[in-house]
């Protein structure tokens, strides 16, 4: 069993170009099922053999995952991990019979992405000390976040020579390893040439070949890392918003929901994001839309009466 996963791993890293992070969540994916059949069946996980996961095995797994509270969200993650799993085995002839074949997806809970206000955003950006060059590379960060709406791997990822100032525009890595290009606005521009001017002032000793190449470092002298940047970025947060979720992940919401409130058509948006479906991208219109009702719920003489 622990053979036939690994091969599963392998040809999602190598034939799908799956990210890490993918990987290493149908992983664990993988290896609860396994443990709760071994358990079930009183049998070693190592000794577990594939036809002993039969569909009753799965639906008392994912029944389990319900009654443990998980959310719907991850068990509709669960259930895509064991489908695809149980495929390739299928089409690899590992298996005679799929037994996730008529698994159902459960249908994912709809939740509003969080988003601050413009002000929020522009007080957050006057928080930094532009005499200290790590609050010169914070408010970089910052703005670069907001003003692309790209993800927290996307910019740790970002080299200099990812970074084209004379034509305003990055190219970044995204899910995939699919490259796009994001133009870049003034206040972002400025913020990145103000961190590098100071950014070689920032290797130390341990800064190695990567480092170099990095457009973000550690105050140690290494490539800035996920979260080192979502600690920074809750810091600021905390500052300036009441809102829940204080994360980089809000500041993509944000770009994304003040560019469609602004009238940006959502399939640029989507290609800005990065997303393959517009389906992802929908999501901000229905931000938009509950937007819009408390305007009018607030502004409207006759809303609540």
């Amino acid at each position: 069993m622990k053979e036939l996963i690994l091969k599963y791993l392998q040809y999602l890293k190598v034939e799908r170009n799956a990210s890490s992070h993918t990987i290493t969540s149908y992983r664990n994916d993988l290896e609860q099922l396994v443990e709760f059949a071994s358990s079930e069946l009183e049998f070693e996980s190592n000794k577990l053999a594939i036809h002993q996961i039969d569909r009753l095995m799965i639906r008392l797994w994912l029944g389990q995952l319900s009654d443990d509270g998980k959310k719907r969200n991850t068990i509709a993650r669960k259930v895509a991990s064991v489908r695809s799993f149980f495929k390739y085995l299928f089409k690899r002839g590992y298996i005679d019979k799929n037994p996730a074949h008529l698994l159902v997806i459960p249908k994912k809970e709809q939740r509003l992405p969080k988003t601050v206000r413009t002000d929020e955003i522009d007080a957050m950006m006057e928080l930094a000390d532009l005499s200290d060059p790590v609050q010169v590379q914070e408010k970089a960060i910052l703005e670069l976040l907001y003003s692309t709406g790209i993800r927290v791997s996307e910019l740790t990822n970002l080299n200099v020579s990812d970074v084209n100032f004379k034509q305003q525009q990055i190219i970044v890595l995204g899910k995939g390893s699919k490259e796009r290009m994001i133009p870049l606005g003034k206040k972002a521009s400025d913020a990145l040439a103000n961190h590098l001017q100071n950014r070689e002032n920032m290797f130390t000793s341990k800064s190695d070949l990567d480092a170099k190449k990095a457009f973000f470092i550690t105050k140690s002298g290494k490539r800035m890392y996920p979260r080192k940047v979502q600690r920074l970025v809750k810091d600021y947060f905390m500052k300036v918003s009441e809102v829940t979720q204080k994360s980089p992940h809000t500041l993509r919401h944000s770009f994304a929901t003040h560019m469609l409130d602004a009238g940006a058509d959502i399939r640029m948006i989507k290609e800005f994001l990065g997303h393959s479906s517009l389906a992802s991208t929908q999501v901000y219109t229905h931000t938009s839309v509950e937007r819009l009702k408390n305007v009018y719920s607030q502004a409207h003489p006759r809303a609540k009466k």
